[in-house]
């Protein structure tokens, strides 16, 4: 399978005028990871199991951060910078079943002090409609005290 794909017409979760903006995850800004369904994934029914959407989305998310020059083991080590889902928010619209090939999207939607806000889809190519659509608010931690803190200066340059 290919690597992370971006959208034609810009960075990595920006809107069409540069700024995070409201989208729905699998816009053509969204960053793009390709996922492939292993028997491992799937419930007794042979569909994928609805936790292992929230592994796919983590993965995406990671795999952001990696296409923008950041390695969370980096940021941790370094800086003293952890990242924490918050807050969940997810739709399962269809379902995805064993061997296909997905597409789970990371578009940057909101960027506060100390956390950031992503619209996230799983999609399955050709196919133009979401399995899963998420809203996710990924916490900054200090490593330390595992309390907020800012985000680091060196996310904040790569999402200007």
């Amino acid at each position: 399978m290919q690597g992370a794909t971006r959208g034609t017409t810009g960075g990595a979760g920006r809107g069409a005028g540069g700024e995070a903006g409201a989208g729905e995850g699998g816009g053509r800004d969204a960053f793009r990871w390709p996922v492939r369904v292993y028997y491992e994934d799937t419930d007794s029914g042979g569909v994928v199991y609805y936790a292992n959407y929230l592994r796919f989305l983590e993965r995406a998310r990671t795999e952001w951060l990696r296409a923008l020059g950041l390695e969370q083991r980096a940021l941790a080590a370094e800086q003293g910078v952890l990242f924490a889902v918050r807050r969940v928010a997810v739709d399962f619209l269809r379902p995805a079943r064993l061997d296909d090939r997905l597409e789970v999207t990371a578009e940057l939607t909101r960027r506060g002090r100390a956390s950031l806000e992503l619209a996230q889809e799983v999609l399955r190519p050709p196919e133009e409609a979401p399995l899963c659509r998420a809203q996710v608010q990924v916490a900054c931690l200090d490593a330390g005290s595992l309390r907020p803190r800012p985000l680091p200066a060196a996310l904040l340059e790569r999402l200007a």
